[in-house]
């Protein structure tokens, strides 16, 4: 129980910590925020709680090929904000297409015949 208790903490301390600097530099919080600070904290308590490095492995190369779908979010968000749509359509609508890119990418990558 202590253990999931440190995982928690150290994670929510990261986010937290990004969001606060982020409140002083939009470019200190863009920077840190850009980092795979989720995905290394995964990568580290997969292998922390398994030790079993092809699974590491795998995760790592998921990551890399459903990140780019993620992007289409930092395209959109800003795109709907500067059109003059308010915060919370821009990011619903946002997070919508991402999740349609998601699909996509995972279609895509079906029938090239990698499986994630």
């Amino acid at each position: 129980m202590s253990y999931y208790l440190i995982k928690i903490a150290i994670t929510t301390a990261l986010i937290v910590s990004v969001s606060e600097l982020a409140k002083r530099s939009s470019l200190i919080g863009a920077v840190l925020a850009s980092l795979p600070l989720v995905s290394v904290l995964a990568i580290f308590w997969l292998y922390i709680e398994t030790k079993d490095a092809a699974r590491v492995s795998s995760l790592a190369t998921n990551v890399f090929w459903l990140i780019l779908p993620s992007l289409v979010l930092f395209v959109t968000l800003p795109f709907l904000l500067k059109q003059g749509l308010s915060f919370y359509p821009s990011i619903t609508i946002s997070i919508a297409i991402t999740i349609i890119c998601y699909f996509l990418m995972l279609s895509i990558l079906h029938y090239f015949g990698i499986r994630l």
